[in-house]
């Protein structure tokens, strides 16, 4: 039974996660009623060994059909990759309850700046070129990198606002670029999960390929269907992430 819980939980997580990310919503809280007595990291690792090939699958789609600026992105990767390792060792030194209890509230502005702002992200018109734009990225991909590396919800989201709100990229562009941004965070991740033996291997390949299942159609639809389509189930991801992180938080 485990296996069809978990696998039908990996497709709808490559799903959601293709679109405009969070799918770790779906699969890692799946992974834990699943497995109750398991090591919490060795199910992280075990999600992550999953979800890094539906993101893989989502950033080669979109590259495919979205013209992502790999000039500022690229670096700004790179930035993300650096960040998260700071953030996983900043995790180490101090504890994270106080942005357990603030992220909510980061959340519910978000959301809120989002629905104030009707035609937020609509029209994909860039802001800056060049090296401006690189650094702006970079300082993007570090900043939230870093947050990932530490706590981790809300990545992707926070990624596409960022990018929507600072570049000046509608929501179907930030989200192809927020893949490439997850899939260097993960895939750095997923060294150091592997390295310390956290993955459970057999259910792994499962995982992946249920994952890029799902991945290739969210990233389909998102394609199809544009920048509005991507900002409304934007919208609706958020929305969770409140309800979630605010039961995290506050009532747990």
């Amino acid at each position: 039974m485990e296996w069809i819980i978990i696998s039908v939980a990996s497709v709808l997580a490559g799903f959601v996660d293709a679109i405009v990310g969070g799918g770790g919503l779906i699969l890692v809280p799946a992974l834990f009623a699943t497995f109750p007595t398991a090591p919490p990291a060795t199910l992280l690792g075990t999600n992550k060994s999953g979800s890094v090939w539906g993101t893989a699958i989502a950033t080669w789609q979109y590259s495919r059909k979205v013209q992502i600026r790999w000039s500022a992105m690229l670096p700004a990767a790179a930035a993300a990759v650096i960040g998260s390792f700071l953030g996983a060792w900043a995790v180490t030194l101090i504890s994270g309850d106080f942005l357990r209890k603030l992220l909510p509230f980061v959340l519910i502005c978000l959301l809120l700046y989002t629905l104030a702002k009707k035609d937020l992200g609509r029209h994909h018109l860039p802001l800056y070129d060049g090296n401006r734009e690189t650094v702006i990225a970079c300082a993007i991909g570090l900043t939230i990198g870093a947050y990932d590396g530490f706590f981790g919800p809300g990545t992707g989201s926070f990624f596409i606002f960022m990018f929507v709100r600072l570049l000046g990229y509608d929501f179907l562009n930030a989200s192809a670029s927020a893949k490439l941004m997850n899939l260097a965070s993960n895939s750095s991740a997923l060294v150091l999960f592997a390295m310390k033996g956290h993955i459970w291997w057999h259910y792994a390949l499962v995982l992946a390929v249920c994952n890029v299942f799902g991945s290739v159609a969210g990233t389909h639809l998102a394609l199809k269907h544009g920048a509005g389509f991507v900002r409304g189930i934007f919208i609706l991801v958020v929305s969770a992430l409140i309800l979630k992180t605010g039961y995290d938080a506050f009532l747990r």
